[in-house]
């Protein structure tokens, strides 16, 4: 590139020695092994053009091919951090260009899966859960196998259902979420993770920078939706109806999966939901648990308290 062929030439104008120089580089970059084998392989490169590309030359031969020079991305030595160069022919012309190379694909790959989960209030370590740190407790193997089953479908097509997990207060309900969404994030598959108390929070501060309505409407076109400790929120009618409701449906008509973890069971969930400031609204509630139904399955999470261990 410019800058390495521009100081290759400063250096030969500057130089006293500069034919006695110039020669030992020439012989030096014409010895490389990988050079001697792309000259060899194009016999029609006149000695003309190969002196005029002396520079592309010296500038391949200086550079890392492929990493084997770099340990990782991060500790690359070419110019281009992350580019390996190549050389080619065109029109009898040598030419060189960069491609990228194997540790920054990789690198752009881990980015890029590391966006696919997206957290609103999740603690660190749920964020770097994953199946295989769930313990094998007899009490959580159906909870387990359902997720692991979950995982099998998405190879045919993400799944028109979640789960509904819940169980008592500290059994691992959150790390199962949070080890989904890696699971997930491998196959490419983005996640969006949210603490349903704080969620209420955030929706209620809406109003006062008038997003509100494009936070539904994320929260309603997430690929795996996932909201934690439903129930524990201090809820209305109107987040109830308006919010939660109009995100379920969403959802439900477009077969998209939700997640939940909660302390209650469905059937508990449903006398809490009903319980408002205005009265026991049991039909209203029905009509979200009807919808929760349909984008999840309940299972239960027993065992002792993992907070305790």
């Amino acid at each position: 590139m410019k800058p390495v062929q521009s100081e290759l030439k400063r250096w030969m104008e500057q130089n006293e020695n500069f034919q006695e120089n110039y020669n030992r580089t020439r012989q030096e970059v014409l010895a490389d092994p990988e050079i001697k084998e792309f000259l060899a392989a194009h016999p029609e490169l006149k000695k003309n053009e190969i002196n005029k590309s002396l520079i592309k030359l010296y500038e391949y031969k200086t550079q890392s091919k492929q990493c084997d020079r770099c340990k990782s991305f991060g500790s690359c030595q070419n110019m281009l951090q992350g580019y390996s160069p190549i050389l080619h022919v065109e029109d009898n012309e040598i030419h060189l260009s960069y491609e990228k190379c194997h540790s920054r694909v990789d690198y752009e790959r881990q980015q890029k899966q590391h966006k696919l989960i997206k957290s609103l209030f999740m603690p660190k370590e749920i964020m770097q859960a994953t199946i295989a740190d769930i313990d094998s407790d007899p009490e959580r193997s159906e909870a387990v196998r359902q997720l692991l089953h979950f995982v099998g479908q998405v190879k045919e097509g993400l799944p028109k259902k979640g789960i509904y997990f819940y169980g008592p207060f500290g059994v691992g309900k959150t790390y199962f979420l949070g080890a989904l969404a890696n699971q997930l994030k491998e196959k490419n598959i983005s996640s969006t993770l949210i603490y349903m108390p704080e969620f209420v929070r955030e929706i209620k501060a809406s109003f006062k920078d008038d997003s509100i309505n494009d936070k539904i409407d994320y929260f309603k076109k997430a690929d795996v939706l996932m909201l934690d400790d439903i129930g524990a929120e201090l809820h209305s009618a109107w987040f109830r109806d308006e919010i939660l409701g109009s995100i379920l449906q969403y959802r439900m008509m477009e077969g998209l999966p939700v997640f939940f973890t909660s302390n209650y069971s469905m059937d508990q969930l449903e006398g809490h939901l009903a319980t408002t400031r205005g009265g026991v609204e049991e039909v209203k509630a029905g009509r979200i648990m009807e919808r929760i139904k349909q984008v999840s399955k309940e299972v239960r999470i027993a065992g002792g308290n993992r907070r305790d261990i």
